[in-house]
């Protein structure tokens, strides 16, 4: 295990990330914080600066209100710090909800333009909007690599986890209560776990990805939370803990915990990086991440010209991967995405 793979630079990067995990919700409003970026050695694809495009035209104002993934907040914070830099007469509200609960408790209830999400719409999600009229559309912003992260003082896993052990910590059938129950020759010390809650599309992803949708299902005696700041405090804090959450706020927090390399389906263990999240080698955890605005609000010119803004700048290696600590899109899934966009507002720029 290292905690030297991938470094996200920026100190009011660093500041937002603890402020962020502090308080769940960011209000916007006339924000111009400035964010200073750095090199990264981590090869990633696209083009662009840290100041960002601005595909829009013209003043705009207005409203614009943003719930959901807590994965995807500081990206959406990212690019809503930059559009209102440009826009400073729209005001943009943001909240860290997770995913499922931005969907149940305030896209799909008509309270928000945006969800943010660290996994697809479910089906019972599209019902609940269709419901209310509320038409989502799916637009991919960025690639996370999933971080299972343990102590520093950690030193019995060794080379990493397998898929099967992984699986068998965090499932709810028999789940083991010491290190020694999943590996003899680990310490018999209880596990503390740490990781999101049923909220999250993080814990979804997780449960999809290692336990099966068929399976036993996530253990329940957890300490679960929407803050990934907690995770990293839990899991700092004791030599026998673990825990779950998305890279961008691993990469924040390198010095403080470790993250474990996972045995991959060429048999080989992997860290968690921007490199092997973009190569496919870290799976089954790397995933692609979401915003989904809904179509009637992209009839507004404010919110259209915000979605196309996030959009092209998607492929930004200094905002999304040295900044934020994820990996861009490809130019080919930046069009695509472009190309969705403009179908959702009738072909309007």
């Amino acid at each position: 295990m290292t905690r030297d793979s991938t470094q996200t630079r920026g100190f009011s990067r660093r500041k937002f990330i603890a402020a962020s995990g502090a308080l769940g919700v960011a209000g916007l409003a006339g924000c111009t914080q400035s964010n200073t970026g750095g090199s990264t050695s981590e090869p990633t694809t696209g083009s662009g600066t840290a100041s960002g495009t601005d595909g829009g035209s013209g003043a705009l104002s207005g409203d614009i209100s943003i719930a959901g993934s807590s994965t995807v907040f500081p990206l959406a914070t990212a690019m809503a710090q930059r559009f209102q830099e440009k826009h400073p007469e729209v005001d943009i509200s943001l909240q860290s909800t997770g995913s499922g609960g931005g969907f149940a408790n305030y896209f799909c209830t008509g309270e928000t333009d945006f969800n943010n999400a660290s996994r697809p719409i479910q089906p019972e999600e599209k019902e609940q909007c269709a419901s209310n009229d509320i038409e989502p559309v799916e637009l991919k912003v960025a690639t996370d690599a999933l971080t299972v992260i343990v102590n520093n003082d950690n030193d019995w896993i060794g080379e990493g986890l397998t898929v099967e052990q992984l699986a068998e910590i965090w499932s709810a059938e028999s789940p083991p209560e010491t290190w020694a129950d999943v590996n003899s020759d680990w310490p018999d010390e209880p596990l503390e776990l740490y990781g999101p809650s049923e909220a999250s599309g993080t814990f979804d992803y997780f449960v999809e990805a290692i336990l099966g949708e068929e399976g036993p299902g996530h253990r329940q005696d957890y300490s679960p939370t929407e803050q990934d700041r907690t995770i990293i405090q839990g899991v700092q804090g004791s030599k026998y803990a673990m825990g779950y959450l998305g890279f961008a706020y691993y990469s924040e927090n390198q010095d403080a915990v470790q993250a474990v390399p996972i045995e991959n389906d060429a048999g080989n263990y992997v860290e968690p990086s921007l490199d092997t999240a973009l190569s496919g080698e870290y799976n089954p955890l790397s995933r692609p991440l979401f915003t989904y605005p809904k179509v009637s609000a992209l009839q507004e010119e404010h919110i259209a010209a915000f979605a196309r803004f996030w959009l092209e700048n998607a492929t930004s290696r200094e905002i999304v991967a040295n900044e934020v600590g994820y990996v861009p899109l490809s130019d080919e899934e930046q069009s695509a995405m472009l190309s969705r966009l403009d179908e959702a507002v009738g072909g309007s720029n």
